[in-house]
């Protein structure tokens, strides 16, 4: 059941948060993510969707604050991070949609960029670690850097239009993410790569963009839990993908144009480069 954001004005941008068992990490990271949204030149409303947890998640959101960035609720009952997302995309409204991890690995400055991007016209706007720009602080161990070495250089046999697939930091126009979510069928991590897979198919095109990336403590990922499922899943897409390719699969109608962007969803001296 879902506890809608007590939004009295549209939301120009609505911001997702996928959450399972995140009851330790959640306060902090939703508390940063309202203070930043709060500056933004964009109305916005965040939706947090809670992953099946057995914690207080759901009780944390129920009783957050009320402030000028309302903060919503979305219950689902099935587990996994490719489903919390999937179910929060569809139940957006608004023009622009995007999701972030609720640990804030992706430091939130990324959302001034995001921001501008978006509203001059790019249809999906991703977080890279692997731009020469960004700035990654990274503490896994080396089994999980092979593993998330080999994954890249598999997803990019489906998205080679991106260079880093799992960073929890992805903003798109509304009206074509929405159309993306409804065949998204990857339940677990790598969903993302099957996300963007599907947006290129309709005709989207992928921009990337530096960010600062912290690696936090308390990821639910498991190298040895989840490896099978996930390398099973980018199978899984790499041959959907290969059949929507050979069946022509149709744009949208309507893809969003590329345009000038309205002077008042920018920042005061934002470049529109």
């Amino acid at each position: 059941m879902a506890i809608p954001p007590p939004v009295t004005y549209p939301a120009s941008i609505e911001i997702i948060v996928p959450a399972r068992n995140e009851a330790h990490r959640l306060p902090r990271g939703l508390e940063a993510l309202c203070q930043k949204a709060a500056t933004l030149p964009l109305r916005t409303a965040i939706l947090v969707v809670d992953s099946a947890s057995s914690d207080s998640t759901g009780d944390i959101v129920r009783q957050w604050p009320a402030g000028p960035v309302p903060v919503g609720l979305l219950r689902c009952e099935r587990a996994g991070k490719g489903v919390a997302v999937r179910e929060g995309l569809l139940a957006t409204q608004a023009p622009f949609v995007g999701f972030c991890d609720a640990d804030m690995a992706t430091d939130l400055s990324a959302l001034d960029a995001a921001v501008r991007m978006l509203a001059a016209g790019h249809h999906v706007v991703i977080g890279s670690r692997a731009l020469s720009a960004s700035v990654v602080q990274v503490r896994s161990s080396a089994a999980r850097q092979v593993g998330a070495a080999v994954f890249r250089k598999l997803s990019r046999t489906i998205v080679p239009a991106a260079t880093d697939t799992q960073c929890g930091f992805k903003f798109f126009s509304g009206p074509l993410v929405r159309a993306a979510a409804r065949p998204l069928r990857t339940a677990g991590f790598a969903f993302d790569v099957e996300l963007i897979a599907i947006c290129l198919r309709l005709g989207a095109t992928v921009t990337e963009i530096p960010v600062r990336w912290q690696d936090v403590a308390g990821s639910t990922f498991s190298v040895r839990r989840h490896s099978t499922a996930v390398f099973r899943d980018l199978a899984a897409i790499w041959l959907r993908s290969r059949t929507a390719r050979d069946e022509h699969a149709v744009p949208l109608r309507n893809p969003p144009p590329r345009r000038e962007p309205d002077r008042d969803l920018l920042p005061a001296g934002a470049s529109t480069a």
